[in-house]
């Protein structure tokens, strides 16, 4: 192999974090296809800094390399910096030295891992691609951790600019950060717009009269309105709270909360103060038991904040068509999963807020009045199977790194470049 392929990210498998997935199925591809794939990421867990893993490794035919002092949990945003710092400095001292280096790739795990690319550029002369995952210090500013004219916003905005000039290919998610990186630098020419995918080895989907999950939670017999995932802050479940609120005395529904994060809190105090009898709030669910906890929803919502479209991606949706489920989404007019309902008939656009319409439609789903539920979710999948399948989106990201050229858009809509 004279071809190598360098990736640094701070996440990688057997680490769980969704980063480090996607950069390893396309790192397991590329290595398919001829090239010698070195990765350095953390010796330890993102989340739980206790879990250790190898020092070093080959996995699906990838160098797998951890280095120490990567991290040190979330507790702050001062201990996830300084893990970070450490990690980079790491990652591109060793990055600088790899042998017969051919390209890079770089995503935003660590944020400004960016930076680690231009450094290398300049001294080994090879050019990197930049996989912008979410995007700071957008996040950081619409979440009210920092000022928009800070010092830290404005010197993270200053490596955001610096690795955009000197990027061959900037790797997006939607059009919507598409359009917001464009505002930081003139890079109309390089962006590629590829989102991610879901999982190939969760999705089975199982049948709701023999799944155990459904069996084992009391919902066989039920309409299943599922939000699963981390409930995070871009996030917002009011409207699918208050919803469930006004449906209490329903009993043809259930709502199911799966998962962790900064919102779960506030909705498992709802349940413990009003004890609604419709409504289930459980954690995240074994790796063994995901596809049994999917396929028991009806229904999956989706959820993105109006501030948060073109700075994270909604990603849950692609689980939802993979195992053939209409999605509700709740997010602005303007976002990419309402993009996705504008061209196939697999779900429906409830505004935040506009709880009335919510309800009403919960109604209808439940009395079997909302449409084919069942050709939806053959559409669901058949998407999740073709245009938006992981081989389709892996291939792409793939001949990006490779060189060859590619439609501004994977996906075959309009693209803001």
């Amino acid at each position: 192999m004279d071809k190598t392929l360098l990736i640094i990210s701070q996440v990688y498998p057997p680490d769980p974090a969704a980063v480090g997935q996607h950069i390893a199925d396309v790192a397991a591809v590329m290595a398919r296809r001829g090239w010698r794939v070195v990765v350095y990421t953390s010796a330890r867990g993102y989340d739980d800094p206790t879990v250790r893993y190898p020092r070093r490794e080959i996995r699906d035919g990838v160098d797998v390399r951890r280095l120490p002092l990567s991290s040190f949990g979330k507790s702050g945003i001062a201990i996830r910096l300084l893990a970070q710092s450490l990690f980079l400095v790491q990652a591109l001292f060793h990055g600088i030295w790899t042998r017969r280096l051919t390209t890079v790739l770089v995503s935003t795990s660590p944020p400004f891992a960016g930076f680690a690319g231009c450094v290398i550029r300049w001294l080994r002369g090879v050019p990197f691609t930049w996989w912008v995952m979410d995007l700071n210090p957008d996040q950081m500013i619409m979440l009210g951790k920092i000022g928009p004219r800070s010092l830290p916003a404005r010197v993270f905005d200053w490596i955001n600019r610096r690795t955009l000039l000197a990027a061959r290919d900037v790797i997006v998610l939607d059009r919507f950060i598409g359009e917001r990186v464009l505002r930081k630098a003139p890079v109309a020419g390089k962006i590629r717009i590829i989102p991610p995918w879901a999982p190939d080895e969760l999705v089975d989907p199982v049948a709701h009269e023999a799944n155990p999950f459904r069996d084992r939670h009391g919902l066989q017999g039920r309409f299943v309105v599922m939000y699963s995932g981390n409930h995070a802050l871009t996030a917002p479940l009011d409207t699918l709270v208050e919803a469930a609120r006004r449906l209490r005395d329903d009993d043809r529904l259930r709502f199911v909360f799966i998962g962790g994060g900064q919102r779960k809190p506030a909705i498992d105090a709802w349940i413990d103060r009003e004890r609604p009898p419709h409504v289930l709030s459980l954690p995240y669910q074994p790796f063994a038991e995901i596809r049994h906890s999917l396929s028991a929803a009806d229904v999956h919502v989706v959820s993105l904040a109006d501030e948060a479209v073109g700075i994270v991606h909604p990603c849950k949706i692609y689980g939802a068509l993979a195992f053939g489920r209409p999605v509700i989404v709740l997010s602005p007019r303007e976002s990419y999963a309402a993009d996705i309902l504008d061209r196939q008939d697999v779900g429906w656009l409830i505004e935040h807020g506009d709880v009335d319409r919510l309800v009403d439609l919960l109604h209808r789903l439940a009395g079997g009045q909302a449409g084919d539920l069942t050709a939806m979710g053959r559409t669901a999948r058949a998407l999740a199977a073709g245009p938006y399948s992981r081989p389709t989106f892996v291939g792409a990201v793939c001949d990006v790194l490779e060189g060859r050229s590619a439609p501004p858009d994977a996906t075959g809509a309009s693209s803001p470049c």
